[in-house]
């Protein structure tokens, strides 16, 4: 019977954290559309429902029914799969996040995370680097040179600042001694790692807004040169796909920005799943907020930031990291 209540405990979990992650992705397209709108002093949506909150589900309506094209010309296979793999990806990445110490339910103590890995970091940076094949896969299968730019910039852009996300992790593995998010997160409970890694912080938050390839780092979709990039030929709920991956990567980085360095789900008063979304909210609407504010780099300026400043700088603080921890004993 254990493993039969454990297992209907994992399926409640799997979709709590599912609903919650398309949820809010839906309502943070109609935040960034608001918010944006305020930055442009333009109103943003608001004819669908009071004060707009019925648009998201008006834009899923609308994907939903427009019709799903397939250039003649394309991979018929890879187009129809590219989509699935960056929505895939995004979504799988939330198995290891916690957004709670536990809770006890019927006497047994529940975990708040789908399931603890011991090489969780490890596992975040597998599922993110897959991202890249739904983005080259998309551009390269449309049988269209916009697209297949867009694609070859994003699979440039993603891998380069992969190395240096990857790099800014390294000295927070050094405070915790672990790669599990669960350990990373006790080991906040004095202060949150933020405090003492501000640098790994910094790298950290460009980085991930260049792996989702927000403004100002919107390289392979570039409306005003490619179109929309790597996924101009998409149409219907395939195009919503890759919209959804758009946007449950932003929930991802937050939670992991929270995780690594906020303290995760600690705070005062509130419960802690509450703080956790507070974070993410936080983090999401500053990378909005980022977009509204600055213009798109230039290619080289891109690649410069990414390979000659935060490489560099990252690999300096793994230094100084190393000779802080090594002094203090």
């Amino acid at each position: 019977m254990d493993w039969m209540i454990g297992f209907a405990i994992l399926i409640v979990k799997l979709g709590v954290v599912l609903v919650g992650l398309l949820l809010l992705a839906a309502y943070l397209v109609l935040l960034e559309r608001k918010f944006l709108g305020r930055l442009q002093i333009r109103y943003g949506p608001n004819r669908a429902g009071k004060f707009g909150l019925l648009q998201p589900l008006a834009d899923t309506i609308k994907m939903l029914t427009k019709e799903d094209i397939v250039p003649e010309a394309a991979d018929r296979v890879l187009f129809l799969l590219a989509p699935a793999v960056v929505a895939a990806e995004a979504l799988l990445i939330f198995a290891v996040v916690p957004f709670g110490a536990s809770v006890t339910l019927l006497g047994k103590k529940i975990p708040l995370v789908i399931t603890d890995l011991n090489v969780g970091l490890l596992y975040v940076f597998a599922l993110a680097s897959l991202g890249v094949y739904g983005v080259a896969l998309g551009g390269w299968a449309s049988n269209s040179k916009y697209s297949l730019l867009g694609g070859i910039r994003g699979a440039a852009q993603m891998i380069s600042y992969e190395l240096s996300l990857g790099l800014s992790l390294v000295p927070i593995v050094m405070l915790a001694r672990s790669f599990s998010l669960l350990d990373i997160v006790r080991a906040q409970a004095h202060y949150p790692f933020i405090l003492v890694q501000p640098v790994s912080f910094m790298i950290f938050f460009i980085s991930a807004m260049a792996e989702t390839k927000r403004i100002p780092f919107d390289l392979p979709e570039a409306e005003n040169e490619l179109g929309a990039g790597y996924h101009t030929e998409y149409s219907g709920m395939r195009f919503g796909l890759f919209f959804l991956g758009e946007y449950v990567n932003l929930q991802v980085f937050g939670a992991l920005v929270a995780v690594f360095f906020l303290g995760g789900w600690r705070g005062p008063f509130l419960p802690p799943v509450v703080w956790f979304l507070i974070k993410i909210l936080v983090i999401s609407i500053l990378m909005i907020w980022v977009r509204g504010t600055l213009p798109r780099l230039r290619y080289d300026q891109l690649m410069h930031l990414g390979w000659k400043v935060l490489v560099p700088l990252a690999l300096l603080n793994i230094v100084a990291t190393g000779f802080v921890l090594l002094i203090i004993g």
